[in-house]
């Protein structure tokens, strides 16, 4: 017993006198003293782990290891082999360089923290790392060349920081490697190069930074990367050039994923059935092209998941018969055809944006492992399937903007599991199920832009018929606007009390606006204009409330105090009796719901008009007395002969839309006078009188250019013209370009007419949205200014007895398609809403083949083709370099919209359908997607003439019927920001020591020769400073523009590059 005390003893004896010894000094342990100094660049510690155990007083192990430090780990012999600081917040400076002196340090990870600092070159010293994790940081400055010297180095992560500069060279050094990651940096470098130095790499990412080159390579430059590599990913660089080939590809047998996405890949894809092992493939957003082999969707290939969206391939997809795949991305192509037939095995089947059509009869044979569908903006018809056990999975629907028909399916009331249904921008009908606004798993609803009626059924819970609402129910998005329902806004609404985003504009919804509104704390966005609601406006005391929008109703009393800080534009129009302290009176000649004025308001507006009317019509009665005598004076001096047969560009500029106005012929040959609105002088039309040549130049005059001026030729002195003939109109294709107009004086005011005719506009006048209600007889009543001409016809500027402005385009006679073709088609486009597109409203069909007609919002703002290119004196200041950045920012946000998101080509693209709206210049596109009315003579005859105005493709100029694009919207998006930034236009002809050339071709002469600074400018070369670099950004990006068709970018790249670039 004795002795057994003495064992249990002396361990006791020997721990005491060890606890009793003062910590060793840090002078006899070199890792210890390192670790001290590298602890010194840590400022913050949150959790305290690193701060309060790495100190001195902490006690060592007998051999000197530091194990009770967070995170350090040492072997037998006390040395140091790890230090693991992972995810625990720490922030500071950190100087690597006090790291040099632990020789046996193998495992250095700092991720997942907010620490900065550089890689010194000398971490090339540690010779015995083998593991190397500073991901997720702040690190920066350059790769060290020396880092290539760990000979030992296995895994190497540097991703998420900001390293920048040239990828260090000597990679072949790291025969150990087997994992490299320098995502989400800003390295650059050739990927070719990249790729020949690797040698044993499994896993290889060199996503997200500035990498180029091609993937083009020879054999022997792959094959040592090649036959290891298991992971691969590129993706979010700016490689160019094909794909791998044929001969190369097979090299990659142990390839399991491929990421090539959001480059600048061009041609077709090579096959992947050499490739067993391959489980992921992503080449999304490249310029790809030409069908998709079927063996993608066979069982030759055992993939997972297909990501082949954002490029330009073509044919149709019959069916998906592999049993593995599970992801398959397909959007923003040129797929064609019905759907497939099967979807295999997949869970995810995404096939929006292609032009896909028929009726959705096949995904009645997809199975029920499918739980996310996206088939929107296709062609696609029909009634959506009901079959509830095949679709009991799906989580997300999404259809928005096809030509869907019906009532909404059952799926969506049983369906337990959806969170996300957009079924927005068809032509579904019935009403709402109860239920579906009540789901307990539902969290984003977009049914705006149907048909639906009846009311919003959200039932009370104590009444005996509802249906039970939850306590807490998780829909967060719920848009209804653009349908026609009706009734009262029930007060249980809010129950969705995770609501942040609630539409219900443009339906017919009356009563006054529930209280219980206030309480969606949530709440971010509230929409609910263009209704009947009445009574005062409940207080909205919501902190996150950013939009808010009631116009357009007939609401009353004072606007509560915290929705003050919103813009009156958030009340008005409408709302006539609605009062904003501080705030100027809403005119009531303009406010109200439109068609809402009592009878006594409106005969007194009409006495005050007939006043008005008749005063003008006196003062211009006497006006054109005056004229009519000197122009008979005119006439005995020149002759007959020296008159034009047309006038010159003052014909009158306030009419009525009437059509004896409109279309009244004049066969006289006396010359016309500005009282004539006649269809042969303002449409352009195969019936004119007009040689071919003058009609084309007369259908390039756009808005901006008139300026409320017919300017199709030019002004002739005394009414004289020297040459007895017409002259060719400076903006003209005949000419350089619009910019050698000098001699309209836009600071003239139109001559103002107000002709009454008793015809009016007799046919049907369909609308577009809920946001108008006028009749054809109103508009025949508006007054009429004339904005300018096209190619597609004449544009006025009309103003409604409500105070509503609109732009009205006269379509040209023999243009337009059959009505049943031209109504389909401008229902899609008039559904499109975007911040920089000019919303179409409505379209007039009249009994007369020359009556077509098109109404969107007017724009009080000049097109970019007269802030750029008007003569002197002028009105716009030069545009800044800042403010010609944002304007292509907002073209191409625009753009984007039409291509990725609707699937449609503009068309049209040029300055002259560009507007510049308000003080910040928000660029606003217009006579977009008018192809699509249009004939194909009509379609032939626009292609014509953005060719001559320089704006056109090259691959259109050898299309035997050219048809607009987006690659093509590219091109003349490209040019565009070449006039941007040259103050040329498109059309100049640009003389210089090898000969005359273009604009594009100028600007490439010159980057090509080493003088691209001479294109810019000089508004902005000399007046802005420092800004060399943003300059040589935006005029590479501009030459990518105008690349051949197959390496062109798409939109959604050239809208990210510019965003990147800054002034």
């Amino acid at each position: 017993m004795a002795l057994r005390l003495h064992f249990l003893v002396f361990p006791l004896l020997i721990y005491s006198t060890v606890a009793q010894q003062p910590p060793l000094s840090t002078g006899e342990n070199d890792d210890v003293r390192s670790l001290l100094e590298f602890k010194k660049g840590i400022r913050d510690d949150p959790s305290g782990l690193v701060l309060g155990s790495w100190n001195e007083s902490s006690p060592l192990e007998p051999d000197g290891c530091p194990s009770s430090w967070h995170g350090v780990m040492c072997e037998g012999n006390g040395v140091v082999v790890g230090v693991a600081l992972d995810g625990i917040g720490l922030s500071g400076d950190l100087k690597f360089s006090t790291l040099v002196g632990m020789r046996s340090l193998r495992n250095l990870s700092l991720s997942g923290n907010n620490l900065t600092g550089r890689l010194v070159p000398t971490v090339g010293s540690m010779a015995s790392l083998q593991h190397l994790d500073l991901s997720g940081n702040r690190f920066y400055g350059p790769v060290p060349r020396r880092i290539t010297e760990l000979w030992g180095l296995v895994y190497l992560n540097l991703s998420r920081n900001g390293f920048t500069g040239g990828f260090p060279g000597g990679m072949r050094n790291l025969q150990q490697l087997r994992v490299l990651d320098v995502s989400q940096n800003s390295l650059r470098g050739d990927v070719g190069d990249i790729f020949s130095e690797l040698r044993n790499v499994e896993h290889l990412d060199l996503s997200n930074n500035i990498f180029h080159g091609m993937l083009t390579m020879e054999t022997e430059n792959l094959s040592s990367l090649a036959n290891t590599a298991k992971t691969i990913n590129v993706s979010y660089n700016k490689i160019s050039g094909a794909f791998f080939t044929n001969a190369t590809l097979p090299l990659f047998k142990n390839l399991e994923i491929l990421d090539v996405s959001y480059n600048q890949l061009n041609g077709e894809l090579p096959s992947f059935d050499v490739l067993p092992n391959l489980r992921v493939l992503r080449a999304g957003n490249n310029q790809l092209f030409g069908p998709l082999q079927a063996g993608l969707f066979g069982s030759s290939i055992a993939l997972l998941e297909l990501d082949l969206s954002g490029n330009g391939f073509t044919g149709q997809i019959f069916a998906i018969n592999s049993t593995s795949l599970k992801v398959l991305n397909l959007s923003s192509n040129a797929l064609s055809g019905s759907l497939p037939a099967v979807i295999g095995s997949c869970k995810i089947v995404d096939l929006s944006m292609n032009l896909l059509s028929g009726d959705l009869s096949w995904m009645e044979n997809w199975g029920s492992t499918i739980e996310v569908v996206d088939l929107s903006s296709n062609m696609l018809s029909g009634n959506i399937p009901n079959n509830t056990f095949q679709f009991q999975g799906l989580t997300s629907l999404k259809m928005r903007n096809n030509s869907l028909v019906g009532s909404l399916p059952s799926v969506l009331e049983l369906g337990h599991q959806l969170s996300v249904v957009d079924l927005s921008l068809n032509k579904l009908t019935g009403t709402l199920f109860p239920s579906l606004l009540i789901s307990l798993s539902l969290t984003y609803l977009n049914l705006s832009a149907n048909q639906f009626t009846g009311n919003l059924p959200i039932q009370a819970p104590h009444s005996t018929e509802s249906l039970a609402v939850p306590s807490l129910l998780p829909m967060e998005f719920l848009d209804l606007s653009d349908n026609s329902l009706s009734g009262s806004l029930p007060p249980e609404i809010a129950e969705l009390q995770k609501l942040k985003y609630l539409d219900l504009g443009k339906n017919s919804f009356s009563g006054e606006i529930p209280v219980e509104l206030a309480s969606l704390n949530d709440l971010e966005v509230l929409d609910l204009s263009m209704n009947d609601f009445k009574g005062k406006i409940p207080d909205f005391p919501q902190i996150n409330l950013k939009k808010f929008d009631v116009a357009y109703n007939d609401l009353s009393g004072l606007v509560p105090e915290h929705l003050r800080k919103f813009d009156d534009d958030s009340f008005h129009p409408g709302n006539a009796l609605l009062v904003l302290p501080g705030r100027p009176s809403y005119p009531e000649t303009g406010s109200g719901v439109i068609g809402g004025h009592s009878e006594h308001r409106q005969m007194k507006s009409r006495i005050l008009v007939a006043i008005i009317v008749g005063s003008i019509g006196a003062v211009v009665l006497i006006f054109f007395i005056f004229m009519a005598v000197y122009m008979i004076a005119t006439q005995e001096l020149c002759g007959k002969n020296g008159f034009r047969e047309y006038a010159s560009g003052r014909e009158v500029k306030l009419a009525r839309f009437s059509p004896s106005n409109i279309f009244r012929f004049h066969k006289s040959d006396a010359v016309q006078n500005s009282v004539s609105f006649s269809n042969d002088q303002l449409l352009t039309s195969a019936s004119r009188a007009l040689p071919a040549q003058k009609e084309m130049a007369t259908g390039t005059v756009e808005r901006g250019f008139s300026n409320s001026r017919e300017i199709g030729f030019e002004p002739v002195q005394d009414g004289c013209s020297p040459t007895g003939g017409l002259k060719a109109s400076p903006g003209s294709p005949l000419t350089s370009s619009p910019h050698s107009i000098r001699n309209i004086d836009f600071a003239d005011q139109p001559v103002v007419l107000d002709v009454y005719s008793p015809d009016r506009l007799a046919g049907e006048l369909f609308f577009l949205d809920n946001s108008l209600t006028f009749t054809a007889e109103d508009l025949s009543r508006a007054p009429a200014e004339v904005l300018g001409r096209s190619s597609h016809g004449t544009s006025y500027k009309a103003t409604m007895d409500t105070g509503h402005t609109l732009t009205v385009k006269w379509l040209r006679v023999g243009l337009v398609r059959r009505k049943k073709e031209f109504s389909k088609e401008v229902k899609k486009i008039g559904s499109i809403r975007h911040q920089n597109i000019v919303p179409l409203r409505s379209y007039y069909w009249g009994p007369r083949e020359q009556e077509r007609l098109i109404l969107s919002d007017y724009i009080n703002g000049d097109s970019l083709a007269l802030h750029l290119h008007e003569s002197t004196p002028r009105r716009h200041s030069p545009l800044s370099l800042t403010q010609r950045l944002k304007i292509t920012i907002d073209i191409a946000r625009g753009l984007v919209h039409l291509h990725h998101d609707r699937g449609l080509p503009h068309g049209n693209l040029k300055p002259a359908n560009i507007l510049l709206n308000g003080p910040d210049l928000t660029a606003q596109l217009t006579d977009y997607c008018l192809h699509r009315l249009m004939t194909p003579n009509g379609i032939s005859e626009q292609m014509l003439n953005l060719g001559a105005l320089g704006y056109a493709a090259p691959e259109l100029a050898g299309s035997s019927r050219p048809f607009p694009t987006v690659k093509a919207d590219v091109y003349a998006f490209g040019v565009i920001m070449m006039e941007l930034l040259t103050r040329r236009s498109a059309g100049d002809i640009i003389s210089g020591q090898s000969g005359a050339v273009d604009l594009t071709d100028w600007v490439r002469m010159c980057v090509r020769e080493g003088r691209g600074a001479e294109c810019f400018d000089r508004d902005i070369a000399v007046h802005e400073e420092n800004l060399p670099k943003a300059m040589d950004e935006l005029l590479a990006v501009s030459l990518r523009c105008i690349l051949p068709v197959n390496e062109r970018p798409s939109m959604r790249t050239v809208f990210e590059d510019l965003c990147s670039i800054v002034i």
